[in-house]
């Protein structure tokens, strides 16, 4: 049980590491190695696969993590960003590390930072510490593979570098194109630059702008492409009670039939398939291996998802989601109309404001009834009243609501929802727009 002078020395831990700025980014892969080398190069002492793609990456990440588990293997999980509390990025076995041990890795690591910076022109970002915080409380356990997501991009991200033997690459669309590039073949080349000698590639299926670099790179190294339609598929998709049941071939060529994932939407069919194929290549050593159908539908069925269309209440039911693109928008926006029967919905946006705003918005309009706008906690969330105008030019004025505190804007969603006949049924609120929408949202309902 964690005290709360423990806690307080927590909550200290990640004040130091949000001092070093939050969202700042550097591509500058010499200071993290520099670091690492200083740990001991925690990343060599387990084996790991490496996650990237525009959307889904947590998700594919948490399926990874839960299917190698039920099969025996000590895991460790790296994801951003985080939810409601800064060790959540960092798990072992399935579980976030405890603060006391968060707090323990982050002694080990601040003062050889504290070198690194000095020895640096621009000191190392908050990113780039719980990168090498993650790697040591991995090697300190110790796991045996840990999956890892990528931060942005792939090639000259912190994570970048482990040589995973197993890298995975989600659906590439346009997103963060100030660091990435503005096209598709730009983002796809950048991602494809955690495909290292040797390794596997699992990738989804991609258009050919963004297959094309990912091809060229698996000749360039040597590395061994598995791609989804291909070898690997969803041979069959039904929903069910909680999530949907799915029957998926992996690259060994086996089915697995009827198999439950408590996750809605066929974007997470997808992430279930590439994370049976990631698993099928870490337990066969490179070469796909058949596995046991009980323990993958054990495995599949463990597996969360938090933030990604998470029902948070019901009567009206309140669901959060944390697309933050517009090819995320368009996915959650069919998994809502395929899985839930509204009779009226009203959603909620507040956005990041170096994202496609205007697409977001467009993609909502179909199955949105009413629009609240507000503002997450982020600093580059984009302010009320800028996104209002914007949510003008897709729905009619009567049809937007603004209120710049999140809280007001959830109880305001809840009060337009149970309008007129929604009011005996059938009401519901999508929170949306980014993960720290997201997160801000479900921090509230939860109190």
């Amino acid at each position: 049980m964690t005290t709360p002078e423990e806690y307080a020395e927590y909550y200290a831990v990640e004040a130091a590491l949000q001092a070093r700025g939050y969202t700042r980014v550097n591509f500058d892969m010499n200071r993290i190695k520099r670091l690492l080398e200083l740990l001991g190069d925690p990343h060599k002492t387990f084996r790991a696969v490496h996650v990237t793609g525009t959307n889904g990456k947590t998700s594919m990440a948490r399926l990874t993590e839960s299917l190698l588990r039920a099969h025996g293997l000590r895991t460790g999980r790296f994801t951003s960003p985080h939810l409601d509390e800064a060790r959540e990025r960092v798990s072992v076995d399935g579980e976030p590390i405890s603060p006391e041990r968060f707090v323990a890795a982050f002694g080990e690591v601040a003062p050889l930072a504290a070198m690194v910076d000095a020895e640096f022109d621009e000191p190392l970002t908050y990113f780039e510490v719980m990168t090498a915080l993650a790697f040591a409380a991995f090697a300190d356990t110790p796991v045996d593979v840990a999956v890892v997501e990528v931060g942005v991009g792939g090639e000259t991200d912190a994570t970048n570098v482990l040589s995973a033997e197993v890298a995975m690459i989600g659906p590439v669309g346009l997103d963060h194109t100030r660091w990435l590039g503005e096209t598709i073949t730009d983002i796809a080349t950048m991602k494809a630059g955690i495909i290292h000698k040797g390794a596997n590639l699992v990738t989804a299926v991609q258009d050919p702008e963004a297959m094309i670099p990912l091809v060229e790179r698996c000749h360039a190294v040597g590395a061994s492409l598995v791609a989804q339609g291909r070898k690997f598929e969803v041979l069959d998709r039904n929903l069910a009670v909680g999530g949907q049941a799915l029957t998926m071939q992996g690259p060994s060529g086996s089915v697995y039939e009827n198999v439950f994932v408590p996750l809605h939407g066929a974007f997470q069919a997808q992430n279930a398939v590439m994370a049976l194929a990631a698993t099928e290549l870490i337990l066969g050593a490179g070469q796909a291996r058949t596995l046991d159908g009980d323990v993958v539908a054990e495995g599949f069925a463990a597996a969360t998802s938090p933030g990604r269309l998470e029902r948070m209440r019901t009567a009206p039911t309140v669901l959060i989601d944390s697309a933050h693109n517009e090819l995320g928008m368009k996915a959650t926006v069919a998994a809502v109309s395929e899985e839930f029967a509204f009779t009226r919905l009203v959603g909620l946006i507040a956005m990041s404001g170096d994202k496609d705003v205007r697409g977001m918005i467009e993609a909502l309009r179909p199955i949105c009834d009413h629009l609240v706008v507000s503002q997450s906690s982020v600093e580059r969330a984009m302010p009320t009243a800028t996104l209002t105008r914007l949510a003008h030019d897709v729905f009619e004025p009567e049809e937007v609501s603004s209120f710049p505190d999140l809280a007001d804007a959830i109880e305001a969603a809840v009060l337009l929802a149970e309008e007129g006949e929604a009011a005996y049924g059938g009401a519901g609120v999508l929170i949306t727009g980014s993960v720290y929408t997201a997160g801000d949202a479900r921090k509230m309902l939860a109190r």
